[in-house]
């Protein structure tokens, strides 16, 4: 995978695989230490501290389906290669925490990718599932939620057409508006969600 966005989408689809109801996942851009950290916390089936340990393991998965899991062990290596490195804190019954980091200048770190895309996809093909979202740069901040989302769309669905295409480009607007580095608004300022005044008409 060559975007950090499908790494997401497959440590999340894990996660629900593991029984997990509530998602939350958090990219911070910190320009100033040169690091893009990316947090993964579930409130699934979790895993006992030899798995976890274990989890970067190419040859070891705790899946049926396949004798081999390469979704934690490719992202640990993209990380390891761009200065960075992954992490895996987990205990049976509570849930799973990823904290993988990169050196954000690092000439092989691999691209953030469409993150609206991936968020507006496990929105609309889990509609029972809480996941929040955070994006911070530089004490810019924004947060969507699908918990927020479908109490603003009264009974439509997020897998609608319309509404799947209306999530994605919502989600990718406020994220290039916290990542724009021209902007002027101050430290730990959250941003004002535009389609706010959308989703409540």
């Amino acid at each position: 995978m060559k975007e950090i966005a499908l790494h997401v989408l497959d440590i999340v689809q894990n996660s629900i695989e593991a029984g997990a109801t509530r998602v939350a996942v958090t990219v911070t851009e910190d320009t100033e230490r040169d690091l893009l950290t990316v947090e993964i916390v579930d409130n699934g089936r979790g895993m006992p501290p030899d798995v976890a340990r274990a989890a970067t393991d190419p040859f070891v998965t705790t899946r049926r389906t396949r004798p081999v899991g390469l979704g934690l062990p490719l992202l640990a290596l993209a990380a390891r290669q761009s200065g960075g490195s992954l992490t895996v804190d987990s205990r049976p019954g509570e849930g799973t925490r990823v904290l993988v980091t990169f050196r954000s200048g690092h000439v092989d770190r691999p691209p953030l990718g469409d993150m609206a895309l991936t968020l507006a996809c496990l929105m609309a093909a889990n509609p029972t599932l809480d996941l929040d979202y955070v994006h911070v740069r530089d004490g810019r901040e924004f947060r969507v939620s699908a918990a927020d989302l479908r109490s603003r769309l009264d009974g439509v669905g997020l897998g609608n057409p319309a509404v799947f295409a209306f999530v994605r480009d919502y989600i990718g607007a406020k994220i290039r508006e916290v990542s724009d580095t021209g902007r002027t608004t101050g430290a730990g300022t959250r941003t004002e969600p535009a389609g706010d005044r959308a989703l409540s008409n």
